[in-house]
């Protein structure tokens, strides 16, 4: 019994100074994290038609994307903000204004376009890792061909907005 105890004791001992250096290196992603989305969010007026640029997704696309050319800036602390439009086939249209951080290949939800042209803050306001996967291919898009070149914001917002309205790509 007394073998057991001296076990346990080591383990949680172990444990107990491990733990203190495991929340110091999760509030230094944190805080990391924040430092580098400083920039106060103001949201866009609402996409009109006559703004939206359409960008390639892939063959296999079946929706069709857009970027508001108005809304596109690059903030001072690096991340591309720009409103993204998705229209299905039948008409359906989904709108997000989004930012994208080069330095990480990262994306972030800002808020969600209703019909009515308003605002919605998004619940969610972490940064998700882009992939060039599937469903949300257009944001690895963006990423390679228009707003990133090699972990940096590939020009000002003026020169994002006239590469996706001439159709040229980073690569």
């Amino acid at each position: 019994m007394m073998r057991f105890h001296r076990r346990c004791t080591t383990f949680w001992l172990a444990f107990a100074v491990q733990l203190p250096l495991v929340v110091c290196a999760q509030e230094n992603t944190a805080t990391a994290d924040k430092a580098e989305d400083v920039t106060p969010l103001v949201l866009p007026a609402a996409p009109a038609k006559e703004n939206l640029l359409p960008f390639y997704v892939s063959p296999q696309a079946t929706m069709n994307f857009a970027i508001d050319a108005p809304s596109v800036s690059v903030t001072p602390d690096g991340v591309v903000r720009f409103t993204l439009v998705i229209t299905s086939t039948e008409g359906a249209r989904n709108v997000s204004y989004e930012g994208m951080r080069c330095k990480t290949a990262e994306r972030k939800l800002y808020a969600t376009g209703g019909a009515d042209g308003n605002w919605s803050a998004s619940r969610n306001d972490a940064w998700n890792q882009i992939r060039d996967v599937g469903a949300n291919r257009q944001y690895a898009a963006l990423y390679k061909d228009y707003f990133c070149d090699f972990g940096s914001v590939a020009g000002n917002a003026a020169a994002i907005v006239k590469r996706i309205r001439q159709k040229k790509t980073l690569r």
